[in-house]
């Protein structure tokens, strides 16, 4: 498995040592054009921030229900997605007739009320969609402190993309100044599918790129390329500690072989009762 999901290390790049930019970029650039993705490691995204996070994604899917259809999906996408509201369809790859079954909450950059993009009312803008305060204390400020530092890292991180495409370094540096980018928080309960039903179906991802934070907690599966050692099998990604699992999106175009990464996620399954335990169940949250 090690050999079809790439793992790149990116922590001299980040330490400015020379060589370490051209080195990343190869890697990515091997990984964009085979299987559209790979594990990050090195980075500098501090792990108490991810935990805290991840922490936050529990609160708020522990709210009443009452309290987060109050925050229902907006006409920009953001806000709270109900369990089974949504087959996303985006590949032939498989036909995708069941509700997956997942609950999130999705927030797109914080925009002030003056801001020109905001009043422009292009869509998928803003605006954010929040809890009352005192029903989840810290978390808008907490989510957003996540945002700011996951949008200052994937900015150095694009200088790697730019060279992995025969491009200057800065290539990206104004588009992805002020990006349209979305955290979704969601949550996996443990749920009995039915027949062809997903955490979330066979899909690949509209935007360009995905950073999603590792759990030990499995749930995220690949599609191989046909033609490659693994022969279009499904993959569980591996775990690795403190690490993101990157995915190019439809909008990434990594060279005349690349295509967007093929994925899902299975659903969480309840454990069965043994002769020792009785049924159990174990849920999954997942950010990125």
């Amino acid at each position: 498995m090690a050999d079809a999901i790439p793992i790149i290390d990116i922590w001299d790049y980040l330490a400015g040592r020379p060589g370490a930019l051209a080195a990343a970029a190869r890697e990515v650039h091997d990984a964009l054009t085979t299987v559209g993705f790979f594990v990050l490691t090195g980075h500098d995204v501090a792990l108490p921030l991810i935990q805290r996070t991840f922490a936050e994604a529990r609160r708020f899917h522990a709210l009443p229900i009452e309290k987060k259809l109050a925050l229902k999906l907006n006409e920009h996408n953001n806000g709270y997605m109900v369990m089974g509201r949504y087959a996303v369809r985006t590949l032939q790859l498989n036909n995708n007739d069941k509700g997956d079954l997942n609950e999130a909450f999705f927030v797109k950059r914080e925009r002030p009320p003056d801001d020109p993009l905001l009043l422009s009312g292009r869509r998928f803008v803003g605006p954010n969609q929040w809890p009352v305060e005192s029903d989840i204390p810290g978390f808008r400020a907490n989510l957003l402190e996540y945002n700011a530092v996951m949008d200052r890292f994937v900015r150095r991180f694009m200088r790697i993309i730019a060279v992995a495409l025969d491009l200057p370094p800065d290539w990206f540096d104004e588009a992805f100044t002020d990006s349209m980018h979305t955290l979704r928080l969601s949550h996996y309960p443990p749920v009995a599918p039915e027949p062809n039903q997903f955490g979330i179906a066979p899909h690949s991802d509209s935007n360009f790129m995905t950073f999603l934070a590792q759990t030990k907690i499995p749930g995220l599966q690949l599609r191989m390329a046909p033609s490659g050692p693994n022969g279009g099998d499904w993959l569980d990604v591996p775990y690795v500690p403190n690490s993101f699992a990157v995915n190019s999106g439809d909008t990434c175009i990594a060279g005349p072989t690349a295509a967007s990464c093929r994925h899902r996620i299975a659903p969480c399954r309840p454990k069965p009762a043994t002769a020792t335990r009785s049924r159990s169940s174990s849920d999954r949250a997942s950010i990125r």
